[in-house]
């Protein structure tokens, strides 16, 4: 059984919409997958609708949190959506994005950067704006070669000339939130090259909060990476997981790339009771 716990779609910064993703995660040969856009359940009903034979979907979150100042992305997967301080919660996470990336495109015109707020809610479409889409905007307006390159000091990357901080919950108060809503929740990437590296200790500290789990196959984990996070997973009691974190054409469609073993996501689905799974027509999960 092929299970990828991290994905995207355009209800977020992915490139396809929902439907599209599952017909993907399936068409590589996954069985279980997991949606977790950022700060949003906008694309579940979309993705459960459209799920192709065989292919169960884990409705999920990506939590963009801060820790003391330090982005820290937390997954929470079967969750109720209708809980009223995780819905509230959420909200303000995405209005806040709205303020920021107006404040971001304000920032870049400055620079001599000919871009929009309209350009960039048109290439964000239904999702909240996030820096993602103000890099595409920077790109069609020649002012970098590609995405990538709007994140540097330069321009969009944390402290650079255009960048704006936002709002994001305490990672721990994350948790208690998703835990009220009876979902559980995985920390995400915590060794990827994002410009802040988790310390074990923020780990520690987040399993003591109640975290169950934490990514540790990631593409953007290096072997010893992967090996050391395993090791710290056993001491913590914590359930480890693999994924694509896939984002469409942003990241080459890379769904199924890195897996969850079936033992581990059974814990996790086994700890949940918010939401229930979603099963594809003649699916045998």
């Amino acid at each position: 059984m092929r299970i990828d716990l991290h994905s995207h779609s355009d209800a977020s910064d992915g490139t396809e919409p929902p439907a599209e993703v599952v017909r993907r995660a399936r068409a590589a040969g996954l069985d279980i997958l997991a949606l977790t856009d950022h700060d949003t359940v906008a694309g579940h009903r979309e993705a459960a609708a459209a799920l192709p034979p065989g292919l169960t979907l884990v409705p999920g979150v990506e939590l963009s949190c801060l820790d003391e100042g330090s982005s820290v992305h937390l997954l929470g997967y079967l969750f109720d959506p209708d809980e009223p301080e995780l819905a509230a919660e959420l909200e303000r996470i995405r209005g806040d994005r709205a303020r920021r990336g107006r404040e971001m495109v304000d920032r870049l015109v400055r620079l001599g950067v000919p871009v929009s707020w309209a350009q960039v809610q048109r290439i964000a479409g239904r999702a909240a704006v996030g820096r993602p889409h103000i890099a595409q905007a920077m790109v069609e307006a020649g002012a970098v070669p590609g995405v990538a390159d709007a994140f540097t000091t330069e321009w969009i990357a944390a402290g650079g000339r255009a960048y704006v901080g936002r709002y994001g919950p305490a990672p721990d108060r994350a948790i208690r939130l998703v835990r009220r809503a009876g979902g559980v929740t995985v920390l995400a990437h915590p060794y990827a090259e994002r410009g802040h590296v988790l310390g074990d200790d923020v780990l520690a500290r987040l399993a003591e909060a109640g975290l169950d789990g934490v990514e540790v196959d990631h593409p953007d984990h290096e072997p010893a990476d992967r090996t050391r996070l395993r090791g710290l997973a056993r001491e913590l009691g914590l359930v480890p997981t693999g994924c694509s974190d896939d984002h469409g054409a942003l990241t080459g469609h890379r769904l199924g790339c890195d897996t969850t073993a079936v033992q581990a996501y059974e814990v996790l689905v086994a700890r949940a009771d918010g939401a229930p799974l979603r099963h594809g027509e003649d699916d045998a999960t």
